[in-house]
């Protein structure tokens, strides 16, 4: 749930900086920096303490859960610098939205396992399946050419 709160509280933050900003004169420019906040905020998850909730979401069958972890994170780093540039823009966000629908098997594991996050339990699938849409459209609108 947090991670909406830091999508959806810094789009209007940085389209009202937009006043004086190109790249955040629209909606959609500052989406993909708003995205961009977003995608950092959740990279740091991989490699902080919480790494190790994160590693437990992982389904089994997936060798070397800590190593995704990581790889996930660096992705998602990856994604949120392309969001930043407009010649990367749409490439990220395809690479992004992959990536969501990828790790969804992590959050539907953990769902289904009562995984908990420092000491909270995993957000249930009847609340975490439709946040992914917003997260896949809003990619989809702001990185469109």
């Amino acid at each position: 749930m947090a991670v909406l709160i830091v999508l959806f509280a810094s789009w209007p933050v940085l389209r009202g900086a937009g006043l004086g900003v190109t790249a955040l004169a629209t909606w959609r420019g500052s989406a993909c920096y708003a995205l961009a906040v977003m995608f950092v905020f959740t990279a740091i998850a991989h490699f902080n303490k919480m790494k190790h909730g994160l590693v437990r979401m992982i389904p089994s069958v997936f060798p070397q859960p800590m190593l995704l972890v990581y790889v996930t994170g660096v992705f998602e780093f990856m994604g949120a610098v392309g969001l930043l540039w407009p010649r990367f823009r749409a490439l990220a966000g395809v690479c992004l939205a992959v990536l969501l629908v990828g790790m969804f098997t992590a959050n539907v594991n953990a769902a289904l396992k009562a995984v908990t996050l420092r000491g909270k339990q995993a957000t249930p699938l009847w609340l975490r399946t439709p946040m992914q849409v917003p997260f896949i459209g809003l990619l989809w609108w702001s990185t469109r050419p």
